[in-house]
Parts: structure tokens; sequence; C-alpha cells
């Protein structure tokens, strides 16, 4: 079984930045998509951004520009750097790894950006 953790989130002011890590063990971790997703209070539970198992990154139209994701295979990590961060930003983040059948979630991690 693959299990996510995630870290970083936090509270931040308009404009701040934070960077989330999300840690995986168990599994294949390089042969592994991985996706940041995040949920606002009384919303659907969004993609953000996602790196497959060779790189190629994607991102939601919103976030484009403010935030990348990478991944470290030696590590086993996936991480999101969120730059200029607005207060609709605010939501609870969760990675996601996947491949063929399987899908894992993290436990989410809480960002709040306001003044």
């Amino acid at each position: 079984q693959v299990q996510l953790v995630e870290s970083g989130g936090g509270l931040v002011q308009p404009g701040g930045s934070l960077r989330l890590s999300c840690a995986a063990s168990g599994g294949i971790f390089r042969l592994y998509n991985l996706g940041w997703y995040r949920q606002a209070p009384g919303k659907q539970r969004e993609l953000v951004a996602t790196i497959t198992s060779g790189g190629t990154t994607n991102y939601v139209d919103s976030v484009k520009g403010r935030f990348t994701v990478s991944r470290d295979n030696t590590k086993r990590t996936v991480y999101l750097q969120m730059n200029t961060l607005k207060p609709e930003d605010t939501a609870v983040y969760y990675c996601k790894a996947d491949r063929e059948y399987y899908e894992y979630w993290g436990q989410g991690t809480q960002v709040t950006v306001s003044s």
C-alpha cells in the first residue's frame, strides 16, 4: 500500500508563499503520476497541479505562473511551491498518487491565506 503524508500548510498573508511537501512510502515511486488537489468549504475538490512519472506538469489556469509542482524520486516526495498567494487559494490541499487501477490520497494540509 502507498501512504502519502502532506506537510507545510499554515497561515500566510496575501502575496506570501508556502511550500507543501508530500512524502510517500510504499510502491515504486518513480512510476506514479502525482497531483495536488484542493477543497474549499462548500466547494468540490479541484485539481490544482499534476506531474507525471516522466516529469510533465500541468496546472489549473488560476494558479499558472504562481504555483510550481516538482518531484524528487530519490526522496520519494512531491512538492507544491505556492507563490503570490491569494485568499481564493484557501483550502485543504491533498496530494494524490495514481498508477494503473490504483489511486492513493494523503490526509490533507490546511492552507489559509488571510490578512
